[in-house]
C-alpha cells in the first residue's frame, strides 16, 4: 500500500476535528486517516462517524497519547500500511506539511522540526529548547558534543513512523504515560539503529495541555533514559 496512515488521537476535539479532516482530505492521494477517539465526552465521535471519511477507533477510557498513538499504529500495521503519520487533533500541526513527511519515507522516523511557530509564548520556546537539549543528552551524550548530529526538536509530536519502527514500538513495554511517549518512541528508534531525519514545519500554538502531571512524566522519562542507557 503506497499511502501512509494519518493517526489522530482525539480527546474532546469537537471544535477542531472537522476542519482538521477537511484539511487532511486535500492530501487524500497520499494518506488515509484514522481518528482514535480517546473516550471523548463531547461530539468528537459523532462528528467523525457522520463524515465517514476517516476510520474510527473508540476508547472507553482515556489512555492519553501513548494509547492513542499505539492503537493507531496497530491499525496501520494490521491494515498493511508501510508508514503512519502522528498528528495533533487541535490544529497545532498543519496538514499541508504532510507531503514533506511523505517525501522522506525512506527513513524510519521523520520528525517535524518547528522552524516557525505562531502565537507561542516565550516560556514555551524556552521549555522546548531546554527539553530538547537534555533529551539529546539522555538519548546519547555524544549528541551534545557533536552539535551537527544533534536532533533539533525531540519534543515535536508531528512525526512519520515506518512499519519497522511501528512494529518495534508495539513489541516493547512502553513506560510513557503522556506526552513523554514521543521521547520514549525516539529512544527505542535511535538505540535500535533506525534511520531518523527531520523536516521543517510550522507549529501553531493553540493552547496547552502542560500541567504538573505532564512535567512529572517528562522528568521521569529523562531519568529513565539516563539511568538505563542500554534499554532498547
Amino acid at each position: 500500500m503506497d499511502k501512509a496512515l494519518v493517526i489522530i488521537p482525539a480527546y474532546n476535539e469537537a471544535e477542531t476535528i472537522g476542519e482538521l479532516l477537511d484539511r487532511c482530505a486535500k492530501h487524500a492521494d497520499l494518506v488515509d486517516v484514522v481518528v482514535v477517539n480517546d473516550a471523548s465526552t463531547d461530539d468528537t465521535r459523532a462528528i467523525v462517524e457522520a463524515r465517514g471519511d476517516a476510520a474510527l477507533i473508540n476508547h472507553e477510557t482515556n489512555t492519553h497519547i501513548p494509547g492513542g498513538v499505539l492503537d493507531g499504529m496497530r491499525h496501520a500495521v494490521s491494515n498493511g500500511y508501510q508508514w503512519a503519520i502522528a498528528m495533533d487533533a487541535g490544529l497545532s500541526h498543519n496538514p499541508d506539511d504532510i507531503p514533506k513527511f511523505y517525501a522522506q519515507r525512506e527513513f524510519d522516523v521523520v520528525m517535524g522540526r518547528r522552524t516557525s511557530k505562531g502565537s507561542t509564548p516565550w516560556s514555551r520556546h524556552l521549555l522546548s529548547s531546554a527539553g530538547n537539549f537534555f533529551y539529546n543528552y539522555a538519548l546519547d551524550p555524544r549528541l551534545i558534543v557533536w552539535k551537527r548530529t544533534r536532533f533539533g526538536d525531540l519534543t515535536s509530536g508531528y512525526r512519520l513512523y515506518s512499519k519497522a519502527c511501528m512494529e518495534l514500538l508495539l513489541s516493547r513495554k512502553m513506560e510513557a504515560r503522556s506526552f513523554d511517549f514521543i521521547i520514549e518512541a525516539m529512544m527505542f528508534a535511535y538505540r535500535n539503529g533506525l534511520a531518523v531525519t527531520e523536516v521543517p514545519i510550522h507549529y501553531e500554538f493553540t493552547g496547552t495541555s502542560l500541567n504538573k502531571r505532564v512535567i512529572k512524566d517528562a522528568l521521569r522519562m529523562l531519568s529513565l533514559m539516563i539511568t538505563q542507557p542500554n534499554r532498547k
